[in-house]
């Protein structure tokens, strides 16, 4: 017993699952978002075009292709007709991603090792991870500090942005994850507290890539505007970053019922 209290806290499987797909439907609206509220003057030759493109991508995942270069070739034009249709050509890379098969073979939607998708993350994780994403922090989180007064700290967007992430993730992801937990529509994370839930929902405040990215097309050209919602960004996601690891530090293990959706058993969150 007293090895057992002496074992350093973990955060469960099941809430780093969580944080790792809630990340990726994150990023997923921040496209969206990009998509319907940012695209320009819309070129419908070009978007007719982009979605001709889309439809063979289908046909080609539908009927069981599993070479990368098809997917690749079309996918390059379709990026070039996105970009030209006025919407913002990042969408072309998630609709990309969302045609390339994750199976080796067609019927075998469960072989996900050495699937095209497979083997082109595996492929890009190198250059993404060591050169594409340094390469995008340290050409758009450049913030100059030349005249930075107390009152830039309060501006409005600078705290508007700062507790956007703080705050706002924290009652949208925590909020919502109660509520369902609650009203029996999701199960109960194995293994998890409410604590450990809440402290996992700070950490969802540490917006960097997508926010910036947001951010410099909401004032593209203001630069004064770039960086107050530079410093809400790095401000918001400090404080995030520190109160999650806080909460998690604190927050007591602890072992869940089984998994249920029924409200009227008790569970650890009852």
């Amino acid at each position: 017993m007293a090895q057992e209290s002496s074992q350093p806290q973990t955060l469960p499987a099941s809430l780093k699952v969580f944080l790792t797909a809630l990340a990726i439907l994150d990023d997923l609206g921040a496209v969206a978002i990009i998509a319907v509220f940012y695209a320009g003057d819309l070129n419908l030759a070009a978007l007719g075009g982009a979605a001709v493109a889309l439809a063979f991508l289908g046909l080609f995942n539908r009927f069981g292709v599993v070479r990368l270069a098809p997917y690749l070739v079309l996918g390059a034009v379709l990026w070039f007709l996105v970009l030209r249709s006025g919407v913002h050509s990042t969408v072309a890379g998630v609709l990309l991603a969302l045609a390339i098969p994750l199976r080796t073979s067609r019927g075998r939607p469960d072989a996900m090792a050495g699937s095209p998708l497979h083997r082109l993350e595996h492929a890009l994780h190198a250059a993404v991870t060591f050169a594409i994403v340094p390469i995008f922090g340290f050409a758009n989180a450049g913030v100059s500090f030349a005249g930075l007064t107390g009152d830039k700290l309060v501006d409005h967007l600078t705290l508007g942005v700062a507790l956007g992430l703080l705050v706002g993730k924290v009652v949208g992801v925590f909020g919502s994850a109660f509520l369902t937990i609650r009203l029996g529509l999701a199960d109960v994370p194995m293994g998890a507290g409410k604590l450990q839930l809440l402290g996992v929902a700070l950490l969802c405040g540490i917006g960097f890539t997508m926010s910036l990215f947001i951010g410099m097309l909401a004032f593209a050209n203001d630069l004064v505007l770039q960086n107050e919602v530079k410093i809400g960004i790095l401000g918001g996601s400090l404080f995030a970053g520190f109160l999650g690891w806080a909460v998690l530090r604190l927050a007591p293990r602890e072992i869940a019922a089984p998994p249920t959706r029924s409200p009227r058993l008790t569970t650890t969150w009852g």
